[in-house]
């Protein structure tokens, strides 16, 4: 990994917004270390990705087997993945690794479901990893070098920047709102911990993606009991959650909750170091909002506590933020597609903003997510399905 060079020293103000109806059109945040290097002067022919050129083009299919991606060999430059699951029902993400670190990655894909996600990528060997599989990581090369990169455009290098300063700051609110949490479960106090419960998720689902960068470290801390290979894997919120919502005691969960404290200081002090590129955080804004559809609309997530709500709110925000940042360059390649996105944003926050309530449940700011009625939720999914559509196409734009 070759992270931008001094991202700290530079504070980014970026003006251009988009308002709709009073609501501020923000973008998530994506997850990702970038690979980076300074443009040559000269790259030899057929090893040049240009523009005219295109993005190469990778194809993943997911079967039980593996997930080769085909061709194994590219050019350096902008690439689109395009990831199938063709009749694996335990193989149902492939990610892009470079040595253990994830850059971009589609999951949740059953059956006959595809999508795609988009990458500058330089010179070097990547892992495509698909977890479940025979045959669970194998290489794709990468050659040559570009005439051109998206760190030639100040714009782009300036909402790289704007990200990463943003998500520090996210992850500098969780640390303090978890270990409030954490203090509440160590001395037993039920009432508090549920109260204090939702204050730090909500700050950890605007900054996911970035967090499944490391591994195993987003499962510690955020992962569910049927992710949990034994009951002892079990860890992190959800975990605490169970305690707290299904058997109404703490007994022996000190040990998980300094765990958690453990796991988001590590998260804290990773922040610190990564690089974006401007396609991992349009990646990571359309991992958000997938997030919402898979995961909070269908009440999965939050099963004991039932904050859903807030956790929506969250993704919405961490994906929000990330579009904000590459607003400028976007406007200028695609303004109808600006002009969508803000549109179908707008018409996701004000159903959310519905069912908005002070202090809400659980002091959520939100109803009890079991009073959402089936047809509530089905306008929830339809808008989140028609933001996600937009914000999916940013990735292609700036990569």
């Amino acid at each position: 990994m070759n992270p931008l060079p001094n991202r700290r020293l530079t504070a980014v103000a970026l003006a251009v917004t988009v308002s709709a109806t009073g609501l501020l059109l923000t973008a998530c945040g994506s997850s990702g270390t970038a690979k980076t290097s300074t443009p040559s002067a000269g790259t030899s022919a057929g090893a040049s990705q240009t523009a005219a050129a295109g993005p190469a083009a990778v194809a993943i299919t997911i079967t039980d087997q593996g997930c080769a991606p085909s061709p194994a060999k590219i050019p350096a430059g902008p690439v689109k993945f395009t990831v199938t699951n063709k009749n694996s029902g335990k193989v149902t993400e492939a990610e892009l690794q470079d040595h253990g670190k994830m850059l971009g990655e589609k999951e949740n894909l059953t059956p006959g479901l595809s999508g795609d996600f988009s990458l500058t990528l330089t010179a070097g060997t990547y892992q495509v990893y698909c977890p479940g599989a025979a045959t669970s990581s194998t290489d794709l090369a990468v050659s040559g070098s570009t005439a051109h990169s998206w760190k030639d455009d100040p714009e782009l290098v300036a909402a790289t920047t704007q990200y990463a300063t943003w998500i520090d700051g996210e992850v500098a609110q969780l640390v303090p709102t978890t270990k409030a949490f954490t203090n509440a479960v160590r001395s037993g106090d039920i009432a508090r911990a549920k109260l204090l419960y939702g204050a730090a998720r909500v700050h950890y689902e605007a900054v996911e993606p970035t967090a499944e960068i490391w591994g195993d470290l987003d499962g510690r801390i955020d992962g569910r009991a049927d992710d949990a290979a034994t009951p002892a894997d079990f860890t992190g919120f959800h975990r605490l959650e169970q305690a707290l919502w299904t058997t109404d005691s703490l007994k022996g969960m000190t040990p998980v909750a300094n765990q958690l404290d453990t796991d988001v200081a590590s998260l804290y002090t990773q922040v610190q170091t990564v690089a974006y590129q401007p396609a991992e955080i349009a990646n990571g804004a359309t991992d958000l909002v997938n997030e919402i559809q898979t995961s909070k609309v269908t009440g999965e997530e939050e099963r004991y506590s039932h904050i859903d709500l807030l956790d929506f709110k969250g993704n919405l925000e961490g994906a929000n933020e990330a579009v904000k940042v590459l607003l400028p360059t976007l406007q200028k390649k695609d303004p109808q597609l600006v002009a969508t996105i803000a549109e179908r944003y707008t018409a996701t926050a004000t159903l959310l903003a519905k069912y908005a309530a002070t202090p809400g449940y659980e002091n959520s700011g939100y109803v009890d997510y079991r009073t959402v009625t089936t047809d509530q939720r089905r306008a929830l999914s339809a808008a989140v399905d028609a933001y996600a559509e937009a914000v999916s196409k940013v990735a292609g734009q700036v990569a």
